[in-house]
């Protein structure tokens, strides 16, 4: 106990240290401490040791991507194939991927061509190269959307981050996507930002970005009769980027359950025979 005390206590003095300076340097007018409102946490269905997937709600988030997000992010890492773990069958998700086109060869005549995309094929980039990305987006890459999720991790503070060491607590990333997407606003007063960059103070890296508010109420239909607003769209695509950036979290959790209770089953036994096999011995 001593010694874990010794190592929480030093990680607390910096917290309040830290937080402490970045008061006095806003105080001072100096830059402040990104993001400037710690995201909004959020309910979700994964939450928890024993959380799971809402294949609905990721279905909608698909939905939102393919619609809004898909015409400026990549997500190069996910296959199509992968789209029956949100509940669509083998045929759909072919008809799916055949929407768009890859790039594939060389062919027999060393030349590179496009053709139809198949389910084994990864969803492709909307640009043909980082340049391209970039002219198109006021100088700034769009980031893949593969492992964002996992990526864009605001750390909760002391003592927040020392309970999210012991619950597995992995829903910062949505909370960042969903607080992004819902908190762009118009620019305090004295506060001025850089020409085509929007204000948005849940922005992990400054006051603004050169992304413009991506999606509002109305901007996708819905088939399941779901709120098409846009705290359900950012709801659902943050959950879909979830899921794309870790598929197997389901897997896990009950691998890790079973893990524990195993470890838990085979403690008690060893307890239990020893306490068998020394009893009738002097001591």
């Amino acid at each position: 106990m001593k010694k874990l005390l010794a190592s929480i206590v030093p990680f607390a003095l910096v917290a309040m240290i830290g937080a402490g300076s970045a008061v006095a340097a806003e105080g001072e007018g100096a830059t402040p401490h990104y993001p400037i409102h710690h995201p909004k946490e959020q309910s979700w269905s994964f939450s928890g040791p024993f959380g799971t997937y809402d294949k609905g709600q990721l279905q909608r988030g698909l939905k939102v991507y393919t619609e809004v997000c898909a015409a400026c992010h990549s997500m190069n890492l996910v296959a199509f194939r992968t789209l029956e773990d949100l509940g669509y069958s083998e045929d759909q998700v072919k008809t799916f991927a055949a929407n768009y086109e890859v790039q594939d060869g060389p062919n027999d005549e060393g030349e590179m061509f496009t053709r139809t995309a198949i389910p084994a094929d990864y969803f492709p980039s909307p640009f043909p190269n980082d340049q391209a990305a970039a002219y198109a987006n006021n100088g700034a890459i769009p980031p893949d959307f593969s492992l964002l999720a996992k990526a864009r991790y605001v750390e909760r503070g002391f003592p927040q981050f020392i309970f999210d060491i012991f619950t597995g607590y992995n829903e910062s990333g949505p909370n960042y996507i969903y607080s992004l997407l819902t908190g762009y606003e118009e620019p305090p007063e004295g506060v001025e930002i850089a020409e085509g960059t929007h204000y948005n103070p849940y922005f992990i890296s400054a006051a603004a970005l050169a992304m413009a508010q991506p999606i509002d109420d109305g901007y996708v239909t819905y088939d399941d009769g779901s709120p098409e607003t846009l705290d359900q769209y950012a709801h659902d695509v943050a959950a879909f980027m979830m899921w794309a950036a870790e598929p197997h979290m389901e897997d896990r959790k009950h691998t890790g359950f079973m893990v524990i209770l195993f470890l838990a089953i085979f403690s008690a036994l060893m307890f239990l025979t020893k306490k068998a096999v020394y009893s009738n011995k002097e001591h």
